[in-house]
C-alpha cells in the first residue's frame, strides 16, 4: 500500500507556526476593517497585527529551513483563507490570500538567500521586500474601484509594516540567541 502524497507533504509539519499564521491573518483581516481612532481614516488596526506573520515565517526558516517554511506557508495559506472568509469580507479574504501566499514565499526565499549574514540581516531584508509585495497586492485587490481611500490606507499600512520590522526585531533577536544558547548547553 502506497502512502498518500498529501499526507506525506504534511508529515513533520511544524503546526505551531501554521496556527500562529492563521491567528495573525484572521486578526489582521478583522482589524483592517477598522480605522485607528484619531488617524483621519488612514490607518487600520490590521497594519499593526500582520507584520508579525513575517517574523513567524523567519523563525520557522531560521529553525527548520526553507523547505519546511514553504510547507508551513502553504498549510497556513489554506487555513488562513478559510478563516478569513469567516472573519472578513470576501474581497478582503481573497486579497489577503493572494497577498499572504505571495509575500510569505518572497519572505522565505529572500530570508534563505541572506541566512548566512548577521542575525538581523535576513529578517530585515526579507520583511521589507515581502511587505512591499504583500501591501501592493492586498490593497489593490481588496479596494481598487471602491470608495475606500485605499491609497492613503495602503501607504500608512506599508509605513507601519516597515516600522514594525524594527519594533519586532529585538524579540526576534532574543529568540534567535535563546536558541543558540540552548544549543550550546545541550
Amino acid at each position: 500500500m502506497t502512502a498518500n502524497p498529501l499526507f506525506n507533504s504534511f508529515a513533520g509539519l511544524r503546526w505551531r507556526y501554521v496556527l500562529a499564521h492563521a491567528v495573525i491573518v484572521a486578526a489582521a483581516n478583522w482589524g483592517v476593517q477598522y480605522v485607528v481612532p484619531g488617524t483621519s481614516d488612514f490607518l487600520t488596526w490590521g497594519a499593526f497585527i500582520f507584520p508579525v506573520a513575517f517574523f513567524i515565517t523567519d523563525l520557522c526558516n531560521r529553525r527548520h529551513g526553507v523547505e519546511m517554511t514553504r510547507k508551513v506557508v502553504m498549510a497556513s495559506f489554506v487555513i488562513a483563507v478559510i478563516v478569513s472568509f469567516v472573519a472578513a469580507d470576501p474581497r478582503i479574504a481573497i486579497a489577503s490570500g493572494v497577498a499572504f501566499i505571495s509575500g510569505q514565499m518572497v519572505d522565505a526565499q529572500v530570508f534563505n538567500r541572506f541566512r548566512q549574514h548577521a542575525w538581523w540581516v535576513p529578517p530585515s531584508i526579507s520583511n521589507i521586500l515581502a511587505s512591499t509585495v504583500d501591501s501592493v497586492l492586498f490593497w489593490v485587490i481588496a479596494f481598487v474601484g471602491t470608495d475606500v481611500p485605499w491609497v492613503s490606507l495602503g501607504f500608512a499600512d506599508y509605513a507601519i509594516k516597515i516600522a514594525m520590522v524594527f519594533v519586532v526585531m529585538p524579540v526576534y533577536g532574543y529568540l534567535v540567541f535563546r536558541d543558540r544558547l540552548a544549543a550550546k548547553t545541550v
